[in-house]
């Protein structure tokens, strides 16, 4: 073999592990009990907010702390602690997409997409102080 094409199958062969990397780092939305088994690594969860459960918001004494409860797709519902300010309207989101990871019993997010119902309005996006 010519030494260009072990040069090039190399690099091929790179490309190839770099791309299964990359793919391997998408992340998709998942379940509570799916982030639980993999407690510490960052997830994104689809749900709803449980009305069920009190939502929990205090500016006067933290302005960048706000727990709720969420149900996810199959049903299960956690507290979830936001680091940032209560979002603008935040109980009439349809659809909430939490980007964060299990820490215990807890969801601790550090961003949250809302749905909103109206489609006179776009998605709202709000992101947390804290870097986890």
């Amino acid at each position: 073999m010519k030494k260009t094409n072990i040069i090039l199958l190399i690099v091929i062969a790179v490309a190839i592990g770099v791309i299964v990397t990359m793919v391997g780092d998408f992340s998709t939305y998942e379940t509570f009990a799916t982030a639980k088994k993999k407690e510490g690594k960052e997830y994104h969860v689809i749900g709803v907010l449980d009305k069920s459960q009190q939502l929990s918001y205090d500016p006067v004494k933290d302005a960048n702390y706000f727990t709720f409860y969420v149900k996810d797709k199959v049903g299960e519902s956690r507290k979830v602690i936001f680091y940032g300010t209560k979002p603008t309207d935040f109980e009439k989101a349809e659809q909430l997409v939490l980007t964060g990871k299990i820490q215990g019993e807890e969801f601790h997010c550090n961003k949250i997409l809302m749905k909103c119902p109206s489609k006179y309005k776009d998605d709202q996006i709000a992101m947390g102080t804290k870097q986890m």
